[in-house]
């Protein structure tokens, strides 16, 4: 009996924390901010997933969590090297000259 309780308690705490990630996204005051705020939504939406697959007695849907958990780190990824190279496809020999040069910058 206490179960479903438990189950339902933290499905809305999830659904809550969903929201205020959400509201990061909209008021993130840099690009980084808001990727992480996308990042941490997708991985409240794995385990919410989880949760919920336990909640209807289905298994199947921790593979569709997983599944959307890798989606999301690559995703992120993918994100993140867009906004630093302007450019998906960027050699990895153009990567080790964009390393070398911000190493320059620094010192």
């Amino acid at each position: 009996m206490i179960t479903p309780i438990l189950d339902f308690g933290i499905a809305i705490v999830l659904a809550i924390s969903m929201v205020l990630m959400i509201s990061r996204l909209f008021i993130g005051p840099t690009l980084y901010d808001r990727v992480l705020a996308v990042n941490s939504f997708g991985t409240k939406t794995v385990l919410f997933l989880a949760v919920f697959s336990l909640m209807v007695g289905r298994g199947d849907g921790l593979d569709i969590a997983l599944l959307y958990a890798l989606i999301n780190f690559i995703a992120t990824i993918a994100i993140l090297k867009f906004f630093r190279y302007r450019s998906l496809d960027v050699a990895l020999s153009q990567m080790a000259l964009r390393r070398a040069l911000d190493g320059e910058e620094d010192q």
